[in-house]
């Protein structure tokens, strides 16, 4: 009997998560239809630069899933069933602090670490775990009310945990299993018919939508399944064209005439869902929450580090700029400061330290002894291919959250809040949680001395 390896369970996952998501959100199949035809126009317009940060092919595979949880324990539980698909946690983002608005939760995203792995199926969970022992958001007794009723709750079968240590260990499944670990992981993720305590629900959803979204209901759910677009601008556009509502704009760097950095995010609204509500005298009666919405993605370069303290300072001065000048448009405000203080093309993000990029060699003969990179990339002795941003930004993950939201968390700025961070996590999860900056670093690095060392020869 074949066995089927971590990536072909991971693709088809993602497969079997977009057929059902697609099914409960319709609006989902005309996202991906319309970034589809976007994709379709930039590669007939731009030719092979459409492709510089990926191919047509990997692009339209792409897609990033987002899940919420509410304990540690099931936090666990879900990255040993990613562990299956080859799937691993990268980075750590508070969400707490990361907008106007804060939003209750800390969030890690489970994917691969290899480049080669995520190039053959570039899949991404975005995972959010409610912070209960957070005072500025729940008292001592509201937090062990939710954290009795999270213990109660099992979101994820025995035998799925099962196959996914079975996954693990044996890095992959035969046929048999693997339809059967398919099935239990795809169906943990779909929406429940089970109905919804509409009181308990209430109560939280007072402190915050979020938190109710994952500390109110029997079971969790995708929240949202992402594609990848080439003109997130245009995208929004025929969107928008096609009746479909939006938030009001895209989260994350602006759209300016240098290279594209990072991420760059938006989505439809959050659409009013049927779900059935159960009363306090125990009756059933159907009703609608609004906590599900279709965000999509346009990916830039990573930055080093140097980059994203500029990155931040950027936005800072965006944000001082629009609190002086309150009527002023942020996209307008945005471009100018990325006009001014970023480097204009890659080579003067290369020359100043400020993007990762891999190299290789392109001519032996143009090599000048002891040059840098940036010299060597000049001279035409080396090409330098800019790494794509895979991670995300803690404000702008918190920014769609807060657009597709219907009320506004209430918080008590008083209070301290909960330290958590990225040892934190690694403790709880059992494994260490990797610094997308690291991995970025690596990979440029091992190329580099690969391409120098074939200089040398």
């Amino acid at each position: 009997m074949r066995n089927r390896t971590a990536c072909e369970l991971r693709a088809a996952f993602a497969q079997q998560m977009a057929a059902t998501y697609g099914r409960e959100v319709p609006a989902y199949n005309t996202l991906v239809d319309v970034a589809a035809e976007v994709n379709a126009s930039v590669l007939a317009r731009d030719g092979a630069s459409a492709e510089r940060l990926g191919s047509i092919g990997r692009v339209t595979a792409e897609r990033h899933g987002a899940i919420r949880v509410g304990s540690p324990a099931e936090l666990r539980d879900v990255a040993r069933i990613f562990g299956a698909l080859g799937m691993h946690p990268v980075g750590f983002y508070d969400l707490r602090d990361a907008a106007r608005s804060a939003v209750p939760v800390i969030s890690t995203a489970f994917r691969p670490t290899d480049p080669d792995e995520l190039a053959r199926n570039p899949f991404r969970m975005f995972t959010s775990m409610l912070v209960t022992d957070d005072r500025r958001f729940f008292s001592a007794e509201l937090q062990a009310r939710l954290e009795a009723f999270l213990s109660q709750r099992v979101l994820f079968p025995a035998e799925l945990i099962t196959l996914s240590n079975k996954a693990i260990a044996a890095r992959g499944l035969d046929d048999d299993d693997a339809g059967r670990f398919l099935k239990l992981a795809t169906d943990a993720f779909a929406l429940s018919a089970e109905p919804v305590d509409r009181a308990w629900y209430a109560e939280l959803e007072a402190v915050s939508a979020v938190a109710a979204d994952i500390g109110g209901v029997s079971s969790t759910h995708i929240n949202h399944l992402t594609p990848r677009v080439l003109d997130i601008d245009e995208l929004y556009r025929r969107m928008s064209a096609h009746g479909v509502a939006m938030i009001d704009s895209v989260q994350g760097p602006p759209r300016w005439a240098g290279p594209d950095v990072l991420l760059r995010q938006t989505s439809f609204r959050a659409l009013a869902e049927q779900r059935l509500f159960r009363a306090a005298d125990g009756s059933v009666a159907p009703g609608s929450l609004r906590v599900r919405f279709g965000e999509v993605e346009a990916r830039g370069i990573a930055l080093t580090p140097a980059g994203r303290d500029r990155y931040d300072a950027m936005m800072a001065e965006v944000d001082w700029v629009l609190a002086s000048s309150p009527d002023a448009s942020r996209t307008d405000v945005a471009a100018e400061v990325w006009t001014r203080d970023l480097p204009s093309s890659e080579l003067g993000l290369l020359r100043d330290g400020l993007g990762f990029f891999t190299y290789s060699v392109a001519d032996r003969s143009a090599a000048a002894p002891g040059a840098d990179p940036a010299a060597l990339v000049e001279a035409g002795a080396l090409t330098a291919t800019p790494i794509v941003y895979e991670d995300f930004l803690p404000r702008s993950a918190a920014g769609i959250f807060q657009s597709n939201l219907s009320t506004e968390t209430t918080w008590d700025a008083e209070q301290r809040g909960t330290r958590r961070d990225a040892a934190w996590l690694s403790d709880v999860l059992g494994q260490s949680v990797a610094d997308p900056v690291d991995l970025y670093a690596l990979q440029q690095r091992a190329s580099l001395d690969a391409a120098l060392a074939c200089l040398a020869r």
